[in-house]
């Protein structure tokens, strides 16, 4: 196998496409036995296979099938074995319709030609831009730019796989595809989105409950795309509980499905999971005048970058045993060590009474041989241990210096299981990068928005606005973070620390029918129908995320 076979077989392990899924991608896609049809990534052949048993069940002889379904195949490893499987079905020597290389150049040459497809079924690689080899994602790129997007080198390589493969779609031809979840909610794929919602009349998303793929974390999404020549526009979303109940999802079925009004912006489609009614109180409340932009009212920023906590942060019997309590600064390790929404010293002394990770080692910023002996000890000690060999440690003027170590006015989760929350930092602590570090903005007291923030309605657009993964995390970036909306008029009323103590009690149930009657009731002036509909979307989307689990 070649250098780039090799790369684009690194993450590919694993995904190999499970029959239920082929048969239904097949079945869903093809519609008559004279299409012609094309596989972008085909590897071992399994979609390929339901490709061509789906033409013979519509009444096209195998030969004639042969004729009409192409793949594509960088590795020619894989590409022999696709063509061993199909030349065991077909009465033919050899399968002539398999093109060693890259999809890319193929489409290319293909569009030049004009030459297009009925059907395009595929699992693309899901390759992380770090492994996408240079000339191919030249060629990529080149696509995307005639499609109108503007991809940059954090681009995936499952991205530019599904616009050429909607480049090479027929006017009134359908695409079948497994893609990763991100589809539905990266910024990255923001633009995307966009794009798919113009090249599509109708998009359906077919998500699990379980994990696909056995033993990896990657949530898959199935996107049937279709051109029908007419007007009309709409998504539809289907959740099952896995692969195997697919079978009860023919194409029937899924015309049966009410459709949504699909939003033509980078709006992220995990909107579409909602019902319409949901969909349209959101969207309206969006534009809402009372609502305050986080990003007005504070700065959120990640925790401190050590490069290696390992070395970096320690428990209160390390400081001790080492004697470097002159050198460290009291430190929130992990989200699950804030409790409440506000965190005091008696917290952080409870957290480092419990040897949890509560002291981040703070050296002088001064020269290996002015440094006093202890520190000098323990300093040889990680270099020793390669501690310094790490990017983030190589990087830097001096490597036990950890950059950027200030004390932040709160702290907000960055990966949240339940719910968000804001937590007033009174221990004159500081982070690390699992937790982001909020500076406050425009004098709005800090007890104020930590309160604001605990509502249904924030909690409901978190959902919508991060993004979780197959562990069933919802993770803020900062950027997000900033974006979410706050209700702030009434929020002088509440009593933060009674909001603290039943949150240490895990009764965010009564915290939201106080925050929630304040703030959305009192002032936003929203009826008790759409504050329990905001209630429920959080709940909803909350349980959607945290239920994902493996087979």
């Amino acid at each position: 196998m070649g250098k780039t076979a090799a790369s684009y077989q690194k993450l590919r392990g694993g995904y190999y496409t499970p029959k239920a899924i082929a048969d239904f991608l097949a079945k869903w896609a093809i519609q008559s036995p004279t299409s012609r049809i094309l596989e972008p990534s085909c590897g071992d052949g399994a979609l390929l296979v339901s490709a061509l048993q789906r033409m013979v069940d519509l009444g096209s002889s195998i030969n004639s099938a042969n004729e009409l379904i192409h793949g594509v195949e960088i590795d020619p490893i894989e590409a022999q074995t696709a063509i061993q499987r199909l030349t065991s079905l077909v009465d033919l020597p050899n399968y002539p319709n398999i093109h060693v290389g890259d999809f890319f150049s193929y489409c290319q040459t293909h569009l030049i030609n004009h030459k297009t497809f009925d059907a395009v079924i595929g699992n693309p690689p899901f390759i992380r831009y770090q492994n996408f080899p240079e000339e191919h994602r030249a060629i990529a790129f080149h696509l995307m730019h005639n499609a109108g997007l503007r991809p940059n080198r954090l681009t995936n390589a499952w991205v530019p796989f599904l616009v050429a493969a909607t480049q090479l779609l027929s006017s009134h031809g359908r695409l079948a595809m497994v893609i990763p979840a991100e589809l539905l909610q990266v910024k990255y794929t923001a633009e995307l989105r966009r794009f798919l919602s113009d090249a599509y009349n109708h998009i359906t998303l077919i998500t699990f409950k379980k994990l696909v793929f056995e033993g990896i974390q990657q949530e898959i999404v199935l996107l049937l795309g279709e051109r029908n020549g007419s007007k009309s526009t709409g998504i539809r979303t289907i959740e099952l509980e896995d692969a195997n109940d697919l079978h009860a999802y023919d194409h029937d079925a899924l015309i049966d499905s009410p459709l949504k009004e699909m939003d033509h912006t980078t709006e992220k489609w995990t909107m579409y999971f909602l019902e319409k009614e949901e969909i349209h109180l959101l969207r309206k409340l969006r534009e809402h005048p009372g609502l305050t932009r986080a990003g007005h009212v504070l700065d959120v920023d990640v925790g401190v970058v050590t490069g290696l906590n390992e070395f970096f942060v320690l428990t209160a019997q390390q400081v001790e045993d080492l004697n470097l309590s002159a050198y460290t600064r009291p430190l929130v390790g992990r989200s699950g060590h804030l409790q409440g929404t506000i965190f005091q010293e008696a917290d952080w002394r409870t957290n480092a009474e419990n040897q949890l990770p509560s002291f981040l080692l703070d050296a002088p910023d001064q020269p290996f041989e002015q440094l006093p002996e202890q520190l000098k000890s323990y300093i040889a000690r990680g270099e020793a241990n390669g501690a310094n060999l790490g990017f983030k440690c190589r990087i830097r003027n001096r490597w036990y210096i950890v950059p950027s170590v200030w004390n932040p006015d709160a702290f907000m989760l960055r990966q949240i299981h339940s719910y968000p929350k804001i937590v007033l930092n009174q221990a004159a602590a500081t982070s690390t990068d699992t937790i982001h570090r909020v500076r406050l903005r425009n004098g709005i007291p800090a007890p104020m928005i930590a309160a604001a923030f605990l509502n249904s309605l924030t909690f409901a657009f978190a959902e919508i606005i991060g993004r979780s993964y197959g562990g069933g995390v919802l993770e803020l970036e900062p950027n997000e973070a900033e974006m979410l909306p706050i209700p702030l008029q009434g929020a002088e009323r509440l009593d933060i620390q009674y909001l603290d103590t039943l949150l240490r009690k895990n009764d965010i149930e009564s915290v939201l029918n106080i925050t929630d009657r304040v703030l959305l009731a009192g002032g936003l002036g929203l009826g008790g129908q759409d504050i329990q509909l905001l209630r429920s979307i959080w709940k909803k989307l909350r349980n959607r995320r945290t239920n994902r689990k493996h087979r």
